[in-house]
Order: structure tokens, then C-alpha cells, then sequence
């Protein structure tokens, strides 16, 4: 039975939902921006001091203005044509220095919290269990065990009490970590791995696809409002690079989530990775819910068209020139895009194999162990055990669902406008967890028709999603980083 929703003379509705939302968010974006604009009198800093999110009163505020100026400054086609000043060097450079003044003291403060406040033996029996739970999912549920087992080992053998795995300087977890996750380097390599794995295409075959995988960036932008709202429970308290960093846990992208935090909250990045990776794992758990409370039978029963064959000079060309755009548009994203971009290239020429047979296959399953112990060792009480980590952890699944749902709603307004529709299932693949988030719109599609495959279009927005979260990385740190 079709719902409410679903019924002929409503078929506007999702529209002008749509446009509310859209409204609200729109007056409460230019809200923010007059209360942290210019601040000359006193009533209007007063107005500012209120309204602008706790711990930010040193981040310099973002109108739309000077957001769309940071944006600019930041293009690659802007860098090629103009000439640094020596001003604008030592800006840089006292901003880099900055960085790695506050990532030690950052290391000092937690060395010293930790001296004052001893973590309790039953706290370590609690990360002891989540850690045996973690591996249960995995083993008996079968929850991404490529991920979920070395995670929920890292788990316990860092709560392991007397074993020091995770302590420095020599501690089997606490190298791994160092060497790789917190310094960004095993997120790029997964990025290339992931480049040799996907097929684009789906997308390139279906490009309206990509639609969906921007609009599961919702959950993204939307999670700044709670985070926001977070500020006022007692005992939060995060700043608005953290707020972003908070965000892209919505695009389910563990990789991605890793490289911001590094780049605008350093001090988090152990939660944050945590959630993100744990949230991955979790999407044949998250996902079935949402995709069936927001989808008559009937939609999820609709079958779609095979794709078009596509050439191979077609798929050659679309990593180069994705590459290509994101030099001249987005260079705080290339590191990300450029990755993913190389290993789809390798793959996709098709005369360098045993480079792209070694990406896909050994580099990709060592980093992928490697990575997720290091994000395992990372979840000790002193970290996890506390209200701002709790609350990322809520911020994280609240972006992970509204990403789900944007989707979902993308893909029926599409339906409004299509004459050959779309199954609104894919459009929960537009997070970027690839391929789990296709799998899972694929088996529940099966489970309504053991006929309908939709894994070959659920790929279209699901490689979509990791361009468009890597896009929204490379604009928060466009506007906050640089």
C-alpha cells in the first residue's frame, strides 16, 4: 500500500518540504552571518557573542562573502596566476606553526588528564566488551569483518591492562597509529585502493546518479546545526573546526573523515576516526530501516534499465579529468581526489597491471589492517568515556542517517520530473562507504524481488558520494584551514 506521500494529487509535497527546509536553513545561514559579521557597536557584538558557536571566538567568522572569497583564494586556478606576497608567507607559516604548537600542547594536556585522572580498572573491562562485541558482529552478523575484526582486536589488546600496546614510544598499536593513521598517510593509500576497486562506470552511464550521491551530502552540512545544538548540553564543548570535522562522519568515509580532522581538529581525530570507520561497518545495520520507513513497496520494487556499455577511452578519461577540475576548482581536495584518481587510472589503462592487481589486492589489504587496528587502538575510556566523545559519537550517527535519507528523498523527487524511473533505493548508496552502502540497496531490493538487481546502478551514486564528501572536505578546509 503506497502511503500518503505517495499519492497522486501530493505529488508536490516532497517539493515543497524541500523548500521549506531549504528557506529555513537559508535564513538561519544569513542569521549567522549578520551575527558574526562586523561587530562595530556594542549591541551587535553582543548579538555576535551570543549566537556564535562556543570556542569559536578566536576563528575568524565566515560570511557568505568571505566564504565564497576563501573558496576563491583557494582554486587552483587562482594560485597558478598569483604571486604570493611576503605577507601572505608568513601568514602560512605562522598558521602552520600555530598548528603544531596547539598538536603539543594538545599531547601535553591529555598526558597530564590522564596523570591526574588514572583510568579505572572497570572502565577498561567496558572497552574489553565492546571490543568482544565488536568482533561478534563481525564474526556471527558478518558486519564488515574486513573492518569490524581488526578494529575490535585493536580494541582489546589496547584495553589489555599491564600489555602497553598502545603506549609509547614502543607499543605495537601505538607505532602502527603514529606511522600511519595519525599522520594521514594509510587514508590516502585506502584511497587509492579504492580507485583501483571502482568501476565509475555506473555514474558515467547514468550521470544523474551523481544527484543522489550530493544530496546524501546533506547529513554533512546539516550535522553543523547539531553540533551547534550539542553547545548547549553541559559538559559539550566543540569550536567550529571541530563542528566540521564532526560533519563529514555523515559521509560514512572513514579515509576522508581521518584527513580533515588531521587537518582542523587534530585533537579528535581519534574519536572521530573511530566513529567514522565504526559507522562503515555498521551500514547493513543503520541503512534497512531508514530505506523502508521512507519507501512504499511498490518504489522499492521498481526495476531499472540495464546501463549503457561504456567505452573504454570513457573510462580512461574520467579520472584524469576529474583530476583535472579538481586542480583548477579544489586543491585542498586533490590529495583525497588525486588518489583515487591514480588508482582508477592504473586500473582502467590497462597496461600496468601488476600495479593496479597490487593496489587492489595486497597494498589494500595490508593498509586495510594495518588502518583499522591503529582506529581500534584508539578506543581506550580516557578517549571514548567522555561527553564530547559521546557526543560525536550521536552527532556521527545523526549524520550518517540524515546522508541516508537525503538520498532516499533525492532519488523520489527525481521521480517526479522522470518518465524512466529510479529506484529510491540507490539513493541510499550515496554515502560514500563503497561498496557496502550499493550492497545493502541491493539486498533489500532482492528482498521485495528476488529479480531486481540493482547493485550495477546503486554503484553510480555510491562513487558519486566519496567525490562529493571528498568535495565537501576540500570546502571546509578551504574556508577554516587555510
Amino acid at each position: 500500500m503506497e502511503t500518503e506521500l505517495n499519492k497522486k494529487n501530493d505529488k508536490f509535497k516532497y517539493l515543497k518540504i524541500t523548500s521549506v527546509i531549504c528557506l529555513i536553513a537559508v535564513v538561519l545561514s544569513f542569521a549567522g552571518c549578520g551575527a558574526s559579521g562586523d561587530s562595530g557597536t556594542s549591541s551587535s557584538g553582543s548579538y555576535a557573542s551570543s549566537t556564535i558557536i562556543k570556542g569559536s571566538e578566536n576563528i575568524k567568522p565566515i560570511s557568505v562573502s568571505s566564504f565564497f572569497k576563501n573558496v576563491g583564494k583557494n582554486t587552483g586556478i587562482y594560485k597558478m596566476i598569483h604571486t604570493p606576497t611576503v605577507a601572505e608567507l608568513a601568514e602560512e607559516k605562522a598558521s602552520k606553526e600555530a598548528m603544531e604548537i596547539a598538536k603539543e600542547e594538545q599531547a601535553a594536556q591529555a598526558s597530564a588528564d590522564l596523570a591526574a585522572h588514572p583510568v579505572k580498572g572497570w572502565q577498561r573491562l567496558i572497552m574489553l566488551a565492546i571490543g568482544f562485541l565488536i568482533v561478534y558482529l563481525a564474526v556471527v552478523k558478518g558486519f564488515e569483518p574486513l573492518l569490524l575484526i581488526p578494529i575490535g582486536f585493536g580494541t582489546i589488546l589496547v584495553n589489555i591492562p599491564g600489555a602497553g600496546m598502545g603506549d609509547g614510544p614502543d607499543g605495537m598499536l601505538h607505532i602502527i597509529y603514529n606511522a600511519g593513521v595519525g599522520n594521514e598517510f594509510f587514508p590516502m593509500l585506502i584511497f587509492m585502493g579504492i580507485g583501483a576497486m571502482t568501476d565509475f562506470g555506473p555514474l558515467i552511464a547514468n550521470p544523474k546518479t551523481a544527484l543522489l550521491g550530493g544530496a546524501a551530502q546533506l547529513g554533512v552540512f546539516a550535522t553543523l546545526f547539531g553540533v551547534a545544538a550539542m553547545n548547549f548540553i553541559p559538559g559539550i564543548d566543540y569550536n567550529m573546526k571541530q563542528a566540521c570535522a564532526i560533519a563529514i562522519i555523515g559521509g560514512a568515509d572513514g579515509p576522508t573523515s581521518i584527513y580533515v580532522s588531521g587537518k582542523l581538529a587534530p585533537e579528535m581525530m581519534a574519536v572521530i576516526a573511530v566513529a567514522a570507520y565504526s559507522y562503515m561497518a555498521l551500514v547493513p545495520m543503520i541503512q534497512p530501516p531508514i530505506m523502508k520507513l521512507l519507501t512504499s513497496k511498490k518504489e522499492r520494487q521498481i526495476k531499472m534499465s540495464q546501463l549503457r556499455p561504456v567505452s573504454k577511452t570513457e573510462k580512461t578519461l574520467f579520472p584524469l579529468l576529474l583530476l583535472v577540475v579538481t586542480i583548477l576548482l579544489l586543491p585542498p581536495a586533490a590529495p583525497l581526489i588525486g588518489m583515487l584518481a591514480f588508482g582508477n587510472f592504473i586500473k582502467e589503462v590497462g597496461i600496468v597491471q601488476r600495479l593496479s592487481k597490487t593496489v587492489e589486492n595486497e597494498l589494500m589489504n595490508i593498509v586495510s589492517i594495518l588502518l583499522s587496528l591503529g582506529v581500534g587502538s584508539q578506543m581506550t575510556p580516557e578517549k571514548i568515556m567522555h561527553a564530547n566523545s559521546l557526543g560525536i559519537i550521536v552527532l556521527g550517527l545523526l549524520a550518517f542517517c540524515i546522508a541516508t535519507m537525503g538520498g532516499l528523498i533525492m532519488a523520489k523527487i527525481m521521480n517526479l520530473f522522470l518518465k524512466e524511473k529510479i529506484n529510491p533505493l540507490i539513493g541510499s548508496a550515496g554515502v560514500s562507504a563503497v561498496p557496502m552502502a550499493a550492497r545493502v540497496a541491493n539486498k533489500v531490493g532482492m528482498a521485495e524481488d528476488p529479480t531486481n538487481f540493482l547493485l550495477m546502478h546503486a554503484m553510480g551514486p555510491n562513487v558519486a558520494g566519496v567525490i562529493g564528501t571528498a568535495i565537501a572536505a576540500g570546502v571546509f578546509i578551504s574556508t577554516y584551514g587555510m
